[in-house]
């Protein structure tokens, strides 16, 4: 697919817009429905990262399968996650996609191919490499995408999970997401090379590594990934370069990260960025662009509000979706 081009039109790049738009505003509510004490889970801020998923979910089909792990509720608003399932499990509440019982480690919502949330770091790369066979197996074009950090790149399971996908020639898109902080540690300090795409080319798959922010960028790199795997010539591996604006986790004061250098990637958001330039070249208007933000907002609230009126789970209900077939009282 080297010699064909993917551009992203105006047209896309205002649906990307619209997408991250939507993720922004749902990480600032989840943040504050955790500090009003409105919900108590645990949380994992993907702020400044929303330009990777908006053109993900643009090119993905629903029928392709998503594998994520615990930062990455934005792939999967990114891939159309409903709202008020999405809350209503954040919530622990049984109106969630998981009936309240995954929460937010353990999001999973098939109809949309968000397959799997997964706890454990890099897991999320030998599971998409068994949806991938599956299509394989299907003679379908679908293709399966796992995303992870650059922390999780340098998981056994990762590697293993390149390989094999190499080997087997399966449709998988690694989406390394390196937000230059594996929880507390830079990347500098734990990364030899520090280019986790160059690393593609030794398991004989293209290896990009692209600005995540940027959104034509990402588009180019991502669509002709999708491209490869459709038409069965392999995997990809993509190294988006993004940054978090928040610690690792909801409690984490990120005094580890220079201010300086917070400071630069706040000042550079991708979203208002994005915004400015649609009304700058006149793709979008202003008045446009602030009825999708009030409308999402108002999506969000309602989602919120339907999740808190939701009710919680009965105890019993732990006996269930454990085994195939219920067990007896």
């Amino acid at each position: 697919m080297a010699d064909k081009q993917f551009v992203a039109d105006s047209a896309v790049l205002l649906e990307v817009y619209k997408r991250a738009a939507l993720l922004k505003a749902n990480d600032e509510r989840a943040r504050k429905a955790i500090r009003t004490g409105q919900i108590a889970m645990t949380y994992y801020s993907y702020r400044g990262q929303e330009i990777i998923p908006s053109v993900m979910g643009q090119i993905l089909r629903d029928d392709d399968t998503l594998c994520t792990i615990y930062r990455g509720i934005h792939d999967m608003l990114g891939k159309g996650f409903p709202l008020r399932e999405l809350w209503a499990e954040l919530a622990g509440r049984t109106t969630g996609s998981c009936k309240g019982k995954g929460g937010p480690m353990h999001l999973t919502y098939p109809p949309k191919g968000i397959m799997v949330t997964t706890g454990i770091v890099g897991s999320s790369a030998p599971i998409a490499n068994g949806l991938s066979w599956a299509a394989q197996l299907d003679k379908s074009d679908r293709v399966s995408v796992c995303t992870f950090g650059d922390g999780a790149s340098n998981i056994g399971a990762v590697h293993e999970a390149m390989n094999l996908a190499s080997v087997w020639k399966l449709p998988t898109i690694f989406v390394c997401q390196n937000n230059l902080y594996a929880e507390h540690t830079t990347f500098e300090k734990m990364t030899g090379g520090h280019n986790i795409a160059n690393r593609a080319e030794n398991y004989g798959m293209p290896g990009v590594r692209v600005d995540g922010n940027d959104p034509e960028a990402m588009y180019s790199a991502f669509a002709e990934a999708v491209a490869r795997a459709r038409a069965g010539e392999g995997p990809t591996l993509l190294e988006c370069m993004t940054f978090r604006f928040f610690g690792h986790a909801m409690g984490d004061d990120d005094s580890y990260i220079p201010p300086e250098q917070k400071a630069a990637a706040i000042e550079a958001d991708p979203v208002p960025r994005l915004r400015a330039r649609l009304i700058a070249d006149r793709i979008a208007t202003e008045e446009e662009l602030a009825s999708h933000e009030a409308d999402v907002e108002a999506q969000i609230e309602a989602a919120v509000e339907f999740a808190l009126a939701s009710p919680w789970p009965d105890p019993d209900s732990l006996r269930f979706d454990v085994f195939e077939k219920e067990l007896a009282a």
